[in-house]
């Protein structure tokens, strides 16, 4: 498929494909919508920004127009990515196509969601927690879904959405066509294609851990505090909009008062943030208003912004694989772009596994293989018996050292038992001076020994009456 226009499909959905600008289909494009179209199931694996969101909107929305009783739902993480796949949608259905949809995503207005509900919308596009709520209130019928789209599935399983998408597919019937899209294939997504997709075809494009090549990655060694300085040198030397990737919410907010303060033009996305807070922030980065857009790992997937020119990598990411989608943010539809990683020393270890992700061949420095101090250093026969005389002499004098601490406390115990260390001159009473200790050893020295038989026994018998009667008083009333 070399153009858009080959495609066998209704007539308004090509106008409409053709006023958005889309001519040449992109490689995962070409291979998904011809099987897409003849209700084949998919499961589809290509690197970011290759265009996955087209690949299944143009079967969807073609179905949709051909079955009118048939619904549309779409599965995404993330809140950014639903509303970006239905801005997409939107764009492809114009007047006479009439399609109503609903967005259905966490930290909206649940009122506004069940009029677009009670419009019978026949596309459905929200994450998984928010479409459990509306089908838990039964303001979801999901009886008619004949199109379903698992969009970024390897992000959703990582952000622990199993139990609640196979909740979801509980009320699908089995009827029905499901295109499966993600950036990488781990085995939990090959168990869940086996369980749900009836004989899907295959597709991959390009490899699922190489970033796109037009996308050119640069180190930089900096030490912990010198990395804001390093950071605010980058930001000066380089043009066009960037994308800082931190780790924590906090280090976001912190980073861009402090940018603001310094005259930076610069905004904050993270989890913490309302989502219509979130919508104005990427609106305004997408629309140049604002040049620096500092970010958790929530923008690392799905954030589609054509003018992303630098991704700079301030802190490395919690799981190797989600560096080739931080970087992925850049160099979309084909533009070029460039990724900068900030190194201190303790991003050693990580380096190296993202660097063995993207580079199978890689091989570790001596240095890093292991702690392990023969891995480490490559000994010599002679220099082993050195090494194995120090350690035997270390040791020894280990165990000497603990030998003689143990001597030291028997002797203090005895030197506080045999001396009575009892400091008279820090109390205020005059008679205690003139006062003597009681002596608690007889004249040949050695300790008094106290009877206690003869005490018992003297009161015991001692004299004491039988009874005892009380007298009783009473007041007189007057």
């Amino acid at each position: 498929m070399n153009s858009f226009n080959e495609l066998n499909i209704d007539k308004n959905l090509k106008n409409s494909i053709s006023q958005a600008n889309f001519k040449i289909p992109t490689q995962v494009q070409s291979q998904s919508i011809p099987f897409g179209l003849n209700g084949k199931d998919i499961l589809g694996t290509a690197q970011t920004g290759t265009g996955k969101t087209l690949a299944f909107c143009i079967p969807l929305i073609n179905k949709l127009i051909l079955d009118k009783n048939a619904f549309a739902l779409v599965i995404c993480p993330t809140r950014e990515l639903a509303t970006q796949v239905m801005n997409s949608i939107k764009i492809l259905i114009n007047d006479k196509i009439n399609i109503k949809t609903a967005l259905l995503i966490g930290g909206e207005s649940m009122h506004r969601q069940l009029r677009q509900l009670g419009k019978r919308s026949r596309i459905i596009v929200g994450t998984p927690g928010r479409i459990n709520d509306h089908i838990k209130r039964k303001s979801l019928d999901l009886s008619d879904t004949k199109y379903l789209v698992l969009d970024e599935t390897d992000r959703m399983l990582d952000m622990g959405f199993t139990p609640q998408i196979e909740m979801i597919l509980k009320f699908i019937p089995k009827n029905h066509q499901t295109l499966l899209f993600s950036a990488t294939l781990p085995k939990n997504i090959i168990k869940i294609a086996e369980r749900y997709l009836n004989n899907p075809i295959r597709i991959s494009v390009g490899s699922t851990t190489l970033p796109v090549d037009k996308i050119k990655q640069e180190t930089l060694q900096v030490y912990k505090e010198n990395k804001y300085d390093a950071l605010i040198d980058q930001l000066i030397s380089r043009k066009g909009s960037i994308l800082v990737f931190v780790k924590t919410k906090r280090n976001a907010d912190k980073m861009v008062k402090r940018l603001k303060e310094e005259d930076h033009s610069a905004d904050a996305i993270h989890g913490n943030l309302r989502q219509n807070k979130r919508d104005r922030v990427i609106n305004s980065f997408r629309k140049g208003k604002k040049r620096i857009l500092v970010a958790t790992d929530v923008a690392a997937r799905g954030l589609d912004i054509p003018l992303i020119q630098h991704v700079i990598n301030y802190d490395l990411p919690q799981v190797p694989e989600d560096y080739i989608h931080r970087i992925g943010r850049t160099a979309r539809a084909g533009s070029i772009g460039s990724a900068l990683t900030f190194l201190t020393r303790d991003d050693r270890l990580m380096w190296n596994s993202i660097s063995q992700l993207i580079n199978p061949n890689f091989k570790k420095n001596e240095k890093d293989k292991s702690n392990n101090r023969f891995k480490k250093n490559k000994f010599k026969f002679n220099d082993k018996k050195k090494f194995f005389k120090n350690e035997r002499n270390n040791f020894e004098h280990n165990k000497q050292l603990k030998k003689n601490k143990s001597n030291f406390k028997k002797t203090k115990k005895k030197f506080y038992k045999k001396n009575d260390l009892r400091f008279e001159g820090y109390t205020n009473n005059p008679k205690f001076f003139g006062k003597q200790k009681e002596n608690t050893q007889n004249e040949t020295g050695k300790e008094r020994k106290f009877n206690f038989k003869k005490g018992k026994k003297r009161f015991k018998n001692r004299s004491r009456p039988k009874s005892f009667k009380f007298k009783k008083h009473y007041r007189g009333r007057n």
